[in-house]
């Protein structure tokens, strides 16, 4: 077998739903399984996921084991020549897996390979090529000023080595995997893939980065960061450093400072998205239902042309494909303020983020 793509899921069903149709499409001509890791969700997603999709494997925790843990528990059940560590909130294309598995079969001593990410807007996604933090790095990140933090020196579309990928889409050899132990589980929450990457560059792989390949990752569905960020991502470096460096009593004074002042510094600016003033459903058909659902009129256009500024577009993925759907938003002009929800297929709910600091919406679609 040559690809298991690992989904550890926690309490996002509908996000789920969607990233689960949208990996389906993407593995038709590769052999391979997907596994879903559920830590002890309470919002149906097992259930949904034994009814919508029978054959994928489904590993029910009795309890959160968090991050580490789960997926772990997802690639020891694992048979492909490879891994891919997917979040529940991302949307790939029907080629994504195809051209990275090539990718891959070209690079020699390659570690852990990566992609473009964007959130559920369109917007480029800064974590998606990170550098190794040091002590004065991570204090800066937590205080807003993140530029160095993030590998600025590769353009977001072009390809290379990079230090660090973020957890929600990360392709390895299993083999490499199993060598440097996975997931280090005594990470909870945040900081274990930068432990992953660390230890995958420290034997001797390179960690890829390919920026001609985009994946939608809404982000704010599956780490909100709420007041106890600060800490949390604190606490994560404050392990790294104990297993990768010696003990530093100035990085653990400046941990305290960070964790204190981190509300006075960090910035809480995003774009702003207003009510929509009109509502465009791009597809083949009205769709009634969905008109019903927004409880306003649509606009209906079978092709996508242009981005209007104060518009909601209703990116229909029965008539869409998925690598559409993210060629529409990977393409929005800067500061445009168009957003953008998905109509899986064969689903009756419209789903979609305006911000990768906050839930996503989920609106339901009545049945006929």
């Amino acid at each position: 077998m040559k690809l298991s793509v690992i989904i550890l899921n926690y309490n996002v069903r509908h996000f789920l739903e969607l990233c689960l149709k949208s990996v389906e499409a993407a593995l038709v001509d590769i052999e391979s399984e997907i596994i879903v890791v559920d830590n002890h969700s309470v919002d149906g997603s097992c259930a949904m996921v034994k009814t919508v999709f029978p054959n994928i494997k489904l590993i029910e925790n009795k309890e959160n084991f968090g991050f580490s843990k789960g997926n772990n528990i997802g690639v020891k059940a694992a048979k492909g020549e490879y891994v891919c560590i997917l979040n529940p909130d991302t949307v790939v294309a029907e080629d994504t897996f195809v051209h990275l598995l090539s990718l891959s079969e070209l690079k020699h001593k390659l570690g852990i390979l990566s992609c473009r990410l964007i959130d559920g807007q369109g917007r480029f996604l800064p974590e998606s090529k990170r550098n190794i933090p040091t002590p004065f790095i991570a204090i800066k990140k937590i205080l807003g000023m993140s530029q160095s933090y993030y590998a600025s020196n590769l353009n977001e579309k072009g390809t290379g080595r990079v230090p660090v990928f973020v957890g929600a889409f990360m392709m390895i050899r299993r083999a490499v995997y199993n060598e440097v132990q996975g997931f280090d589980e005594d990470y909870f929450m945040y900081g274990e893939d930068i432990d992953l990457s660390y230890k995958v560059l420290k034997a001797n792989y390179h960690n890829m980065y390919q920026g001609n390949t985009t994946v939608i990752h809404y982000k704010g569905e599956s780490t909100l960061k709420d007041e106890t960020y600060a800490k949390r991502f604190y606490g994560a470096m404050q392990i790294f450093y104990d297993k990768h460096f010696k003990s530093n009593v100035i990085f653990n004074v400046l941990v305290w400072l960070g964790i204190k002042l981190a509300p006075l510094f960090r910035s809480t600016s995003e774009i702003e998205h207003k009510t929509p003033k009109q509502y465009v459903l791009v597809s083949a058909e009205h769709h009634k239902r969905v008109e019903v659902a927004l409880a306003k009129e649509l606009i209906v256009v079978n092709h996508f042309t242009n981005y209007v500024d104060g518009t909601e577009y209703i990116l229909d993925n029965n008539y869409l494909n998925f690598k559409s759907i993210i060629e529409i938003l990977s393409n929005t002009p800067k500061n445009c303020t168009s957003t953008f929800k998905i109509l899986p297929k064969n689903s009756n709910f419209i789903i979609g983020s305006n911000s990768s600091k906050r839930r996503g919406e989920v609106i339901s679609i009545a049945d006929n």
